[in-house]
């Protein structure tokens, strides 16, 4: 991500994602954190759809 479009993308997915009970965006960082009971390879393809390269990501019980 590196504009407020960019971000704004990903908000609006995850907006309207069953299964997601929180999410921070930082921009600065690049950096998306999502708390919720979604899958992480769902997640991983709803965030694709906005054409935004996921890099790495974790899973945290």
């Amino acid at each position: 991500m590196t504009c407020s479009g960019c971000s704004g993308a990903v908000d609006r997915v995850l907006k309207k994602t069953e299964g997601v009970a929180s999410y921070d965006i930082s921009l600065e960082k690049q950096e998306v954190l999502v708390k919720g009971t979604i899958p992480y390879d769902d997640l991983k393809a709803k965030i694709a759809k906005t054409g935004k390269e996921i890099i790495s990501g974790e899973t945290v019980a």
